[in-house]
């Protein structure tokens, strides 16, 4: 922030609004989703309490079951939605980390109070810690999901940005290797949680996928293939096929039960449910010829994957929301459940 001010000073008053520092207004302050329950039965004017939103008719609807989170603003979208922050101590993992989340504009719709979000859980490559990088309005991450939902390409999902990793000394596969921070535990289990306890979702995995780059694509894969009861999809950007963390040293048996090629042969032997994973890789990116041959081989029964090309496309985040914005998030939004707006 510090250097966004210092070049907006020496490009004079004009450079102030060239860059924007109303993003920052609020930085810190309390933040709440979903501000807009209906009032209570009977009950009408400006003065009027305003009671919990009651689920729509669909039984797949799930209303926050809290406790709630504090969360406070770390940066502002130009559509007025804000990226927001808390600190989160995992109730089954044990572990504590931060989270940042962001909620589309028809969140606080008063159209959608009633209707579930589909939710995705967004995962960084590289240390993945101490920061969430999905939570750099810079990528456009966000950006991409609103237009997308603006031009109905894209469901308005709930974003989901978790630390990866406990520390930037090793890297843990988002898995529970023995001995360590259970990882695998705090995305699969802790993170879904947190997310139903403070928005609404869907009890069913037809609300749930996840998105992530390099590494943290191949935990979302992982995750996916290691709970299908529970998540449905995953977009994969640049990712890696196999664990390989250097803590597994010892643990064989642990790591082959967090592998994504043993986890697909054994849904395609037990048919089933279905999932589905789309592979980004940029053009001038390495990693392609893993990919296809991951797909080559595990790319059928209840498994279906697809791989796509980003054009000139490198190893990075904002070429990774480029393809997204190509067919990605059109892809993903084609298999997970759309909010329901009430009528009228």
């Amino acid at each position: 922030m510090s250097a966004v001010v210092a070049l907006a000073l020496l490009l004079g008053g004009g450079g102030f609004a060239a860059w924007k520092l109303d993003w920052f207004s609020g930085n810190g302050e309390a933040v709440t989703f979903g501000k807009n329950p209906p009032p209570a039965a009977g009950a009408s004017g400006p003065g009027t309490p305003a009671a919990e939103a009651k689920p729509s008719g669909d039984p797949d609807v799930l209303m926050p079951t809290g406790p709630k989170s504090d969360f406070k603003q770390t940066t502002k979208l130009d559509d007025g939605t804000i990226i927001a922050k808390t600190r989160l101590t995992g109730a089954k993992s044990g572990f504590e980390g931060d989270v940042w989340v962001w909620a589309p504009k028809q969140y606080d719709d008063p159209k959608y109070a009633k209707s579930g979000f589909p939710v995705l859980i967004a995962l960084p490559g590289g240390n993945g810690f101490p920061n969430n990088y999905w939570s750099d309005r810079s990528l456009g991450l966000q950006k991409a999901i609103s237009e997308g939902a603006q031009a109905g390409t894209s469901l308005p999902f709930v974003v989901i940005m978790p630390v990866l990793n406990p520390d930037a000394k090793y890297y843990y596969d988002g898995s529970d290797i023995p001995g360590q921070a259970k990882m695998g535990t705090w995305i699969a289990e802790d993170v879904p949680d947190f997310a139903k306890a403070n928005f609404r979702t869907y009890k069913s995995r037809d609300g749930w996928a996840f998105m992530g780059s390099s590494s943290g694509a191949f935990v979302g894969m992982k995750t996916v293939l290691q709970h299908p009861d529970k998540f449905k999809a995953v977009i994969a950007s640049g990712g890696e096929i196999v664990p390989d963390s250097p803590l597994w040293k010892g643990h064989q048996a642990e790591m082959d039960a967090n592998n994504p090629e043993k986890l697909a042969q054994k849904l395609i032997d037990t048919k089933g449910p279905e999932v589905y994973i789309n592979f980004q890789i940029g053009t001038k990116e390495s990693g392609k010829e893993r990919m296809t041959k991951f797909q080559q081989q595990y790319g059928k029964g209840p498994i279906k994957m697809t791989i796509r090309d980003i054009q000139n496309g490198e190893h990075n985040g904002w070429h990774y929301v480029r393809g997204m914005k190509e067919g990605s998030l059109e892809w993903v939004s084609k298999v997970l459940k759309a909010p329901k707006p009430e009528a009228g």
